[in-house]
């Protein structure tokens, strides 16, 4: 990368300090795509992350040329991007990475009159990795879908059964059992279903896509009926209003996780998911509540 004779010295403070910030993000950047490459597994998608790793280094040498500085890579946010890519998997924190600099554009304008290719760098940077991300593919991306059934089954169902059972027993641990044992024979009927709707629809990989369905549902049932472990008999109140504050979270964090890893818009999802699961629960409620009075039941 051709780079302009510029002297670091008589650059201002705020320019030799975003130089410093570019090139440790460089040097992070390439670091952690190392690390993406290492660990996976199919051929193609590790030969663009070891490319990109590569530029990144190229990147980082830029920088350096300038600053006429060795800088070393953020341990923390290494550390930090490391744990995601894990928990989250690689297109996620790619694209998480991608939008942060996005984000951080204006910090370059600064530049722009001290280092005029610097403007360049930036824009190719940008475009060449936004490039490469779009032909990754990862395994778990292509599950979304069945993560989404599961997820959304889960809270619709779940959110409402045990609201319901909330008014009508008015007990925590007789709530915590029956949503537990309604838990998990949803989560297995779930899956099953999952895995026939797959296998007449031709999927080859009918029992993988069943069991990621599975594990989403029953993930989002232990979330749901843990205020419910936790807290004393008489407190079902308070169990219930965490329970609402645990569908929130979730559904919060899975969407986020999906606008970023899909490249899809948050807002309206998650108003939209959130909308439909109160619904429920609000009707779950009024069933509750009519049930116990008609039956005459006294728990």
């Amino acid at each position: 990368m051709e780079n302009v004779k510029i002297s670091f010295d008589t650059l201002s403070p705020e320019a030799q300090a975003a130089v410093l910030r570019s090139q440790r993000d460089e040097e992070t950047g390439a670091k952690v795509y190392a690390h993406m490459a290492k660990r996976e597994k199919d051929e193609k998608n590790r030969a663009i992350l070891s490319r990109m790793s590569t530029d990144e280094k190229l990147h980082a040498a830029y920088w350096q040329d300038i600053s006429g500085r060795e800088v070393r890579p953020d341990r923390l946010k290494l550390f930090r991007l490391k744990l995601l890519t894990r928990v989250l998997g690689y297109t996620f924190v790619l694209k998480r990475i991608i939008r942060d600099e996005t984000d951080a554009i204006g910090e370059y304008e600064q530049l722009k009159a001290a280092i005029p290719d610097s403007a360049r760098v930036q824009e190719d940077e940008m475009r060449h990795e936004k490039q490469l991300v779009e032909m990754l593919d990862e395994e778990r991306l292509q599950y979304v879908g069945a993560m989404v059934l599961g997820l959304n089954d889960a809270l619709v169902e779940l959110t409402g059964t045990i609201a319901g059972l909330s008014f009508a027993l008015q007990n925590t641990r007789l709530v915590a059992l029956s949503g537990i044992i309604t838990g998990i024979s949803a989560t297995l009927s779930m899956a099953a279903s999952n895995y026939l709707a797959e296998r007449a629809d031709g999927n080859p990989n009918a029992i993988k896509s069943s069991v990621y369905t599975g594990v989403a549902y029953l993930i989002t049932v232990a979330l749901l009926v843990l205020p419910y472990l936790l807290l004393p008999n008489n407190l079902w109140a308070v169990a219930l209003g965490l329970m609402i504050a645990v569908v929130v979270l979730v559904i919060l964090g899975f969407n986020y996780y999906i606008s970023v890893a899909k490249t899809l818009p948050f807002r309206r999802r998650f108003v939209e998911m959130v909308s439909i699961s109160m619904g429920v629960m609000v009707i779950a409620f009024l069933i509750g509540l009519l049930a116990k009075a008609l039956l005459g039941v006294e728990v």
